[in-house]
């Protein structure tokens, strides 16, 4: 039992790591709640685990909403059945690893949480504008990935739309089609017992559309996000005040110091040049694209902007 957990301790402390860490998120909320609801039920407090998940789905009662507000968060990581997170964390293996590639960790997680985000609020906001679920409004409820899901899965076929995957029994498929049929596959079930879920699908397939084509044009939608995420992560990491020699402050100036940083962050932001990106599509040309490190792909993506 200790290994299992050393062995997740370490897949959460890896960097560009996003993908596996959102699965093993949303894998440890799942097993948490079913062990909630099995001690729950077996204590006779059946209401109590009733109350839990009133606090972590999103109802479409806006009144309820907004005594909850953290639910338009919180519900995109909750899953109740089995096959419902399984599928959901394949997509998000299958297309998530491909964006990362060519992405990086962090837009990965802004699309992830925008995906969600853009689900819970085209659920509430259209329960409580639209005659059709005015019966079911006070009732319903919203749970599960399926959101940012889409969005990550829309988002991939946007940024390479040709790219081919290989499906049992299908054979090779294109991005650009497998999410148009999941796109018309949730436009077709609108109209049952899980519209909400679908609206919520829906929403993040417009999102991951949106911030690929955005990105693409020089504005990234994530960055509030990435704000957030900077914030937190400075509050729980412990910084040690650096201690320089005094001989070092002495002999180091001011501008040699700021040269120094601004060469850093040239070279990040630097596009590539042609050489690089004729060496690159010459390896490809060699040994197949699957050949290539993260970052020729990045440098690859960053040419064709």
């Amino acid at each position: 039992m200790n290994g299992i957990f050393a062995d997740l301790k370490n897949e959460f402390y890896k960097a560009n790591n996003a993908v596996v860490k959102l699965i093993l998120l949303n894998v440890l909320i799942f097993v948490s709640v079913i062990v909630s609801r099995v001690v729950l039920y077996y204590a006779g407090q059946k209401d109590a685990y009733g109350w839990l998940m009133q606090n972590l789905n999103l109802s479409a009662n806006f009144q309820s909403f907004i005594y909850k507000p953290w639910t338009l968060l919180t519900n995109f990581f909750i899953h109740e059945g089995i096959w419902h997170v399984v599928f959901n964390m394949l997509f998000l293996y299958w297309f998530g690893k491909l964006l990362e590639e060519y992405l990086g960790s962090k837009r990965l997680v802004g699309l992830y949480i925008l995906g969600g985000l853009a689900g819970g609020a085209v659920f509430l906001f259209m329960y409580n504008l639209l005659p059709y679920f005015q019966n079911t409004v006070a009732t319903a409820t919203l749970v599960g990935a399926s959101g940012a899901i889409f969005a990550i899965i829309v988002g991939t076929a946007t940024l390479l739309p040709n790219y081919t995957f290989f499906l049992l029994f299908i054979g090779p498929v294109r991005l650009k089609y497998i999410a148009a049929f999941y796109i018309l596959l949730s436009m077709i079930e609108l109209v049952g017992p899980n519209a909400g879920g679908n609206l919520a699908h829906l929403a993040g397939a417009l999102v991951g559309f949106g911030f690929i084509k955005s990105l693409q044009s020089g504005t990234d939608w994530g960055v509030p996000i990435y704000a957030i995420g900077n914030f937190f992560s400075l509050l729980f990491v412990y910084k040690p005040i650096p201690r320089v020699p005094q001989r070092a402050q002495a002999t180091t100036t001011p501008s040699k110091r700021q040269f120094s940083t601004f060469n850093k962050e040239q070279n990040v932001t630097s596009v590539p040049t042609q050489e690089e990106v004729d060496a690159i599509l010459d390896k490809i040309s060699r040994s197949g694209y699957e050949s290539l490190s993260r970052e020729e792909k990045q440098k690859l993506y960053k040419a064709s902007q």
